[in-house]
Formats: C-alpha cells, structure tokens, sequence
C-alpha cells in the first residue's frame, strides 16, 4: 500500500476509534461492533474468505473436497456437484391428503456430504462397509473414540457398460427423534422402506427429448419401481438402487447418458407421508449433478469392494430389451403402469451388522 494512503487510513482509524491526536483520553468511542467492522477493513481479503469457509466442521469440508467431482456453486457447477435450493421441489403439504396441495420443499432434514462419480468392471455394491471407503476413513479418522455422526448414502447404479454409479452422500447433524418418521424408515423392515422411499428427479438443463422423457418434477416410490438394497449399520445406512432393474427406467437412463454431458439434474430424497400426522413432507436431502464428464468416473477396481452380484442377464439382452419397450413407453406415456415396472426387491436385513471388509475403495 502507498505509505501516504497507509498514514491516512492509521489517522482516520485512530479518529473513529475516539482517540484524539492531542490527548491520551478517549473521545467518543465507538460500539464495540462497528470498532469490529472498521477493523475488518485491514484484515486481507482472503483470510476473510477463510473464516467464512471454516462454518462447516473441518471433517466435512475434507469430505467435500476429496471427492473426484467438485463441490461448485449450484448456478455453475459444470462437471461438479452442489445442493440445489429446497424450495425447487414440491412436496406434500400439511393438508395434502384433503386437499391435494403441494408446497415448496424447504430447509432439508439432512445436510449434504459429498457426491461420487464412479466405474467399475462390475455393479458397485455396500460401498460404506468397506473401511477404506473414503468417506469411511475421514469419519473414522474424525471420531476415533465413537459417537459417529449417521451417514446416509444413495447409490444409483446405472445400466450401462462400465457399470457407472452415482453416489449421493448425506449427513444426519441433528439426534434422530424417536417414533419420528426417519426413525421408523431406519427400524422398519424392507416391505415399509420399499413402500416409502421417494425420489423427486427434475431435468434442471438438458435437451428437449430427456426432459420429455423423465418429465417434469418426475416422482417415483423407489422400492415400487425399482430393485433396491438397504445395508444398515450403527452409523450409516446405504440404499443401492439398480436402475437396470426396471426397463422403462433404462431406457430413459440409456437415452440420458448419451446427453451427460449437457445435463443438469436435481435429485430429491424423501420418506413420503402417507398420515396426517406425518404431513408436512421434509425432503431427507438433494443434490445437483450438472455436465458430467464421463472420463471424470473414478475406477475402482472390482478387487477392492463388494459388489452387488445380482446382474440378471447379459448386458446387451438387457440393454436391448430395455431399449425397446422404454422407447415405446416413449412414444405412449399413457401406457405407463407402475406396477408393470416393479420388480423383486433383494432383501437385506437391515438391522444386520455388517462384516467389516478392508478393501480399498475410494
């Protein structure tokens, strides 16, 4: 700074802050706020920035920053990931099952963790079991003596050739309520998870043919339509939904992936309310994926986790069948019946712990 400019700012400082040039005795001083914010403009500009980005506990902000995908601005979040705002969904309102109305989402009940974008030579499975699971290893490493925060992972495992995954992680920052509905969602069995799981999908930017395809705010009970695994332990619970196992959903998966890279997409999770009691819906959490690269998906090695094992046939029978009736569904939206598409649900007892694996997942 210019030793002029420097002298000048020290003199009006000295002034504000009520001391007089002429005497030791303080003159009319200031709040004690307003001495803060005069002060604040001699800190540089990056440690200001720094104090800002330390809100989060350091163990999260590690977690979002390892990842292969960069946590980014939701406006701007080229080949990135970010938090998009609640009140982008519609949800059930307090009135709902009279009424019918919807309102805007709203603050989430969980706060997002991080997301991964990965590949493999087989379906990637029970990824949170493994201890060197990168998530695993920064919670580990955080809360060596216990008391671990609960973990929530959602694991969509695509039908494509790579075995392509895309993995949405959140954190519980508040005690789970007893009786509440996370805590029946946690203690239920599979038939009541399958019955409650819902996503809300919305096609942010994209081409005109995939946001005909999955629709406008796209709503779907994902254990109805879809083959899901629930693995449960003290501190985690992951869902590992197989896209690939309803063929109207790889079809539109299928068309999607050819466009990842010029897609924008919003993906909401919540435990719908099917009771007055439970009415007003709280969306679990969301997240945003915007132009994917492909290249950018983590290899993990089929040596280095479980996988899920529950391919049902050969890829191009699948790929082909799967092909030719969602495009057809395509063509007669209104031939859609949600019972057509389910399948049945692999069964894991989630109350189960699991046997710790140390294979080296990412």
């Amino acid at each position: 700074m210019d030793p002029f400019l420097k002298s000048s700012y020290i003199f009006i400082l000295v002034r504000l802050l009520g001391f007089s040039t002429h005497s030791p005795l303080p003159l009319n001083p200031l709040s004690p706020s307003l001495r803060f914010t005069i002060s604040c403009m001699f800190i540089p500009a990056g440690h200001m920035a720094s104090a800002e980005d330390s809100k989060e506990p350091e163990w999260i902000e590690r977690v979002r920053s390892e990842g292969a995908v960069p946590l980014l601005e939701p406006d701007n979040c080229p080949n990135g990931w970010a938090c998009p705002p609640g009140d982008t969904f519609m949800v059930r309102g307090p009135e709902y099952l009279s009424n019918k109305v919807k309102i805007p989402g709203g603050k989430y009940l969980l706060k997002s963790l991080g997301f991964d974008w990965i590949r493999s030579s087989t379906k990637v499975g029970d990824l949170l079991s493994h201890r060197k699971h990168r998530i695993r290893k920064v919670v580990d490493e955080a809360f060596p003596t216990g008391d671990k925060p609960f973990i929530w992972a959602f694991n969509l495992q695509l039908p494509t050739k790579d075995n392509y995954s895309a993995v949405a992680y959140f954190v519980s920052t508040e005690p789970i309520q007893e009786g509440s509905l996370i805590d029946q969602f946690l203690k239920g069995d599979d038939a009541f998870r399958n019955s409650r799981l819902k996503l809300i999908a919305n096609i942010v930017k994209g081409p005109w043919i995939v946001k005909k395809a999955v629709g406008e705010q796209a709503i779907c009970i994902i254990g109805r339509a879809l083959s899901c695994q629930y693995f449960i332990s003290e501190n985690f619970i992951e869902v590992d939904i197989d896209i690939g196992s309803s063929m109207v959903a790889s079809a539109i998966v299928h068309l999607a992936f050819g466009y990842i890279t010029s897609l924008t997409v919003d993906l909401a999770f919540l435990i719908e309310s099917q009771t007055e009691a439970e009415l007003p819906e709280r969306i679990l959490g969301a997240i945003r994926f915007s132009e994917l690269k492909i290249d950018s998906a983590q290899l993990i090695e089929p040596s280095s986790y479980g996988s899920s094992g529950n391919l049902q046939a050969s890829l191009p029978t699948r790929l082909w069948k799967s092909l030719g009736q969602g495009f057809s569904h395509l063509l007669h939206p209104g031939a859609q019946d949600s019972g057509s598409v389910s399948t049945p649900t692999t069964r894991v007892n989630g109350t189960a712990a699991h046997e710790e694996s140390d294979g080296d997942v990412k």
